[in-house]
């Protein structure tokens, strides 16, 4: 490996990773970097990260992509929120929106609804996206326009902010959902369009130099191929990282116990059944299933814990769910690795996506982690001279977001009011990560803010831990004593103002059915 600047990147492993990073530094560097993304021809996208954060927009318009270019190819549609079915108790639902709380006299609605609410759905009386999925409309009007003036596009934010810079300002009103081995495809198209060098073969053998860099990969086909980056996209083998470099695993299992899923694709009359749009994720006895509604298809899975439930029972449990039609599909089991490695860069290698680290896909983080580890790599691009110091401003980035996720995924469990199971009723026992049973019992006084919340960015605001806290019911939160004495006058305008809103999106928008029928025509 040469001392100049780094100018020729490796991606070992393709999917959703890999062809999302070669895509990213394409966009950002051009010709001025040479990509080569080397991937089996036998290991296929494991696919249980088909739903997103709102901030993925910002990955696709990096690379000037627009919506009615590549969703109609990814089975594409959009998410407004998380619905989690039964968490507290069979029949009740709650969302976790993509909206920001509004606050009336310096309290956020959230405390005026714990005071005085009108009903007794926090999340319909403080935010319009619940009513929408309820309605399952579209957040777009079929002209194309979004949904009104409570929302804006982002239009006046400044181009090539990160997705840490974005928080804080108004959050965008939905996410996607889509096929990953549908995006993975496409993105191949757009990467080997731009220069980057497809090799499909197997990886035989890491070789690395006298100081312990990746100098070559060795392949079955074509041999030696050099680079001045390795990035491991090889998910949770870690060939290059965990295995190679021999840097070890941080496991979260301690805290977070689900480490399998069973996952369906099970082709459905989308028009028939309608398009929810929101991912579901409805609690079992020993873990949850989500439901991510594509056009022509939905894909569902149960993830569970081993200590609880076996791979046989946890599938029959799964098509049971679904029903009849899930009874020729072919299931697909696996094993999940929950934690991150110690380090996501180490010497020339850098991971991304499963290598670098992973938390059960409750709240959809499998893509954000590879967006920000993306965007993150870019930021922290070495130069000739490899900054160390660099490499653990990544590093420490990459961790702070999983950690922090790590801790947002526990108080699901710990505040679930759930308890029929065993499984339930060790949740709320199991040991915390460091701080937040600390956290918790503040959030019992004052709700979630910016000062309380974890301190470091990890793509979660504070509204974020409201809704949890005040959707899964089993952690007692009280409104500031001072609401008590204040004119409520102005929190009940609010609502009023979210209920007329929500009323007329829902006479007025389109289903998301109908949006993407349009999309297509």
């Amino acid at each position: 490996m040469s001392v100049k600047n780094p100018d020729h990147v490796v991606i070992v492993g393709g999917g959703t990773a890999g062809w999302m990073t070669a895509s990213y530094l394409k966009a950002a560097f051009g010709d001025r970097l040479s990509v080569t993304l080397v991937e089996s021809g036998r290991i296929g996208t494991i696919g249980v990260g088909e739903a997103t954060f709102s901030d993925i927009r910002h990955f696709f318009e990096f690379l000037d992509l627009k919506e009615d270019d590549w969703m109609p190819a990814c089975n594409a549609t959009y998410k407004l929120a998380v619905r989690f079915q039964d968490w507290r108790r069979p029949g009740h639902h709650f969302y976790h929106p993509f909206e920001q709380v509004r606050s009336a006299n310096g309290f956020p609605l959230a405390e005026w609804w714990m005071q005085n609410g009108p009903t007794d759905r926090f999340d319909k009386d403080c935010f319009v996206m619940a009513s929408l999925c309820d309605a399952g409309r579209s957040p777009r009007y079929l002209d194309g326009s979004l949904l009104g003036d409570v929302f804006d596009e982002g239009a006046d934010e400044p181009a090539g902010l990160t997705m840490a810079e974005h928080q804080g300002k108004t959050q965008y009103p939905y996410a996607y959902h889509f096929e990953a081995a549908l995006l993975a495809k496409y993105l191949t198209g757009y990467s080997t369009d731009r220069g980057v060098r497809h090799v499909i073969d197997e990886v035989q053998e890491v070789k690395l130099d006298e100081r312990g860099w990746i100098d070559h990969i060795v392949t079955k086909e074509h041999g030696a191929i050099h680079g001045d980056l390795f990035v491991d996209c090889t998910g949770f083998r870690g060939v290059l990282l965990n295995q190679a470099l021999e840097v070890p695993f941080v496991s979260y299992q301690d805290t977070l116990p689900n480490d399998r899923a069973v996952a369906l694709q099970v082709p459905l009359d989308m028009e028939k059944r309608g398009i929810r749009p929101c991912t579901t994720a409805t609690a079992q006895d020993a873990g949850w299933i989500w439901t991510i509604p594509l056009f022509g298809r939905i894909g569902t899975g149960y993830v569970y814990a081993s200590d609880y439930l076996s791979p046989e029972d946890a599938e029959r449990r799964l098509r049971e769910f679904v029903g009849p039609e899930a009874a020729e599909v072919e299931a697909n089991h696996i094993r999940m690795r929950i934690g991150r490695s110690a380090q996501s860069w180490k010497n020339n290698c850098v991971a991304i996506g499963l290598a670098s680290g992973f938390v059960e896909p409750l709240e959809s983080t499998g893509i954000f982690f590879i967006h920000h580890a993306i965007e993150q790599l870019v930021r922290h691009f070495p130069g000739a001279d490899w900054q160390p110091k660099l490499r653990d401003s990544y590093n420490d980035s990459v961790a702070n977001v999983m950690d922090g996720v790590r801790e947002f995924l526990v108080l699901h469990y710990r505040g679930a009011a759930r308890d029929n199971t065993q499984y339930w009723k060790d949740a709320k026992t199991r040991q915390m990560p460091d701080a937040l049973a600390e956290r918790v019992e503040r959030w019992k006084v004052q709700l979630p803010d910016s000062e309380n919340i974890f301190p470091y960015y990890h793509g979660l605001p504070p509204v974020s831990y409201m809704c949890i806290l005040l959707g899964t019911g089993g952690i007692e939160a009280r409104p500031s004593p001072a609401l008590a004495l204040a004119d409520d006058t102005a929190a009940q305008k609010e609502f009023a103002s979210i209920r007329d809103k929500a009323k007329y999106l829902v006479e007025t928008l389109p289903t998301q059915y109908e949006y993407f029928a349009a999309m297509r025509s």
